[in-house]
């Protein structure tokens, strides 16, 4: 492509003002599903950001001449919730100096703690030339506007190595992935694990099985508006039973499904032919990887949470040849059931020059306190033979 012509750079209000064609051409093959316009104009249409949210949309576009050749998914933020890496201390240090940390600038996938893209570039563009130029549209739109920070939240790695060059701090983050060894069978999957887990997790599925409970797997091309609102009651009570209201709504549920089928697959719990609980895999088979995302239950059944939001979702996983399953941020329970812990880094701009190195001695402290949690978790590996990633 020409790329002698005119660069210029918009924000847009709404990520409707560009056609999905024009979005997800910017798309990488790696990229995942929650990139995809269809995902995020879902969020926008059912209002789960946008409005009086705390996120006000600001996606970072740029064009070359009126041709859209890089992106960055924006959003205003006027708190720290939804996002899984959590700088409340910051804003409290910042405000303590008389400074606003409030509004912020974030580039991230709302509510998703998965790693992907952040920097999108058209295929036949200068990635490098791209990358450049987004990186300091995001930094004069901190200065000029006078905001405190951006922060991009799980970039791909070359993105955190070109971020980290341009002045962003990185910070560390544990996750918990399972990943598909070329087991044929679960029996086969527990037979790698050591014989304290293998015994633990066979107690759990007999224990739910004597609860005359069974299962439904549902993929989203088969799924009804009634699965899914009985889906939506489970999630939201989840959220209802720690006194907190949910961040998604019926609505974008019922939407993303009708988008984006191909990316869903429902799994619902019954007990004697009636849901009780449900859990959402979301799959990307180009990628060959699966995203715990959110669970529920409307009656309290002891170990019915792992079974279903991890055991069927790994019996899913084998049988379709799903290499790796990622079971979302935090949670050092998965590491018995067979997950194992990863690092994946998030990188933030700070514009305040004393305040930045302040925050950059403290991620110092903070990485060094990582490497001993992840060196003390290594000590609980699940696995028989293994090595934590």
């Amino acid at each position: 492509m020409k790329e002698s012509g005119q660069f210029h750079l918009e924000i847009l209000s709404k990520i409707s003002d560009v056609t999905a064609p024009e979005w997800n051409g910017l798309l990488a093959e790696d990229s995942g599903p929650f990139l995809k316009h269809e995902f995020l104009s879902s969020l926008e249409e059912t209002g789960c950001v946008g409005n009086n949210t705390g996120w006000q949309i600001a996606h970072l576009v740029l064009k070359l001449d009126n041709e859209i050749v890089g992106a960055m998914p924006l959003y205003l933020k006027q708190h720290s919730y939804g996002e899984y890496v959590f700088d409340w201390s910051w804003a409290q240090a910042y405000e303590q100096q008389g400074m606003n940390y409030y509004p912020k600038v974030l580039c991230a996938i709302p509510f998703t703690p998965v790693q992907g893209s952040r920097l999108l570039s058209k295929p036949e563009m200068n990635k490098e030339l791209i990358y450049s130029k987004l990186i300091s549209g995001l930094k004069s739109l901190v200065i000029n506007n006078e905001l405190s920070s951006a922060h991009i939240l799980f970039p791909r790695k070359d993105e955190l190595e070109i971020l980290n060059e341009q002045g962003f701090l990185l910070r560390d983050s544990i996750q918990f992935h399972w990943h598909n060894q070329g087991y044929q069978s679960f029996e086969q999957f527990l037979s790698s694990l050591t014989m304290k887990r293998r015994k633990n997790i066979r107690r759990e599925r007999e224990f739910v099985a004597r609860h005359n409970i069974s299962f439904r797997h549902i993929s989203g091309r088969e799924s009804t508006d009634q699965d899914w609102e009985f889906f939506y009651a489970c999630y939201a009570n989840t959220y209802y039973e720690h006194q907190s209201q949910p961040y998604l709504n019926e609505a974008f549920f019922k939407l993303w499904a009708k988008r984006l089928p191909e990316n869903i697959h429902l799994i619902v719990s019954e007990r004697n032919g009636a849901p009780i609980a449900s859990s959402l895999l979301v799959v990307d088979t180009l990628m060959s990887k699966a995203y715990g995302r959110y669970w529920g239950a409307l009656e309290h059944v002891p170990l019915l949470h792992f079974e279903t939001a991890y055991y069927q979702a790994i019996e899913f996983c084998i049988a379709a040849n799903i290499q790796a399953f990622e079971g979302g941020a935090q949670g050092e329970h998965k590491m018995a059931r067979g997950f194992l812990p990863t690092t994946i880094q998030s990188a933030h701009f700070i514009k305040d020059p004393r305040f930045a190195k302040a925050v950059e001695h403290f991620l110092g402290r903070e990485h060094q306190g990582i490497e001993a949690y992840v060196d003390e978790l290594a000590e609980h590996n699940p696995l028989k033979s293994s090595k934590v990633l």
